[in-house]
């Protein structure tokens, strides 16, 4: 089970940071991924870690304004997210599968969303 969380509404050029924790499951045995999705839109790929956290993928979009890190001890993913932008509205969503990549159906496990809000 994946529980994302930390959304919110902020203005253009602030931070928010994602949490997803990880429970009845092998944290370290998964890479992990944060997808989103606008109103109207499909999901996209936003960033991936794999499972040591020493390999890591993102969007053109955000890089270098996100960041995604893993705490094997807590579970949990993070994507810090800087210099937001109303584009980025969306909700966020976390997920978990065998191997790091920037598709969805490469991932197995999915939580149930955070919502994101960027006013301008």
């Amino acid at each position: 089970q994946l529980q994302a969380s930390g959304g919110g509404l902020v203005q253009a050029g602030e931070s928010l940071r994602l949490s997803c924790a990880a429970s009845g499951h092998t944290f370290s045995s998964y890479s992990m991924a944060w997808f989103r999705q606008a109103p109207g839109k499909e999901r996209e790929f936003v960033a991936a870690i794999g499972r040591s956290g020493g390999s890591t993928g993102y969007a053109d979009s955000v890089k270098g304004r996100f960041t995604i890190s893993r705490d094997g001890a807590k579970n949990t993913v993070y994507l810090q997210m800087n210099s937001l932008k109303p584009e980025d509205t969306a909700v966020y969503f976390c997920a978990a599968g065998s191997s790091i990549a920037n598709y969805a159906r490469a991932y197995e496990y999915w939580g149930q969303g955070t919502l994101v809000t960027v006013s301008s």
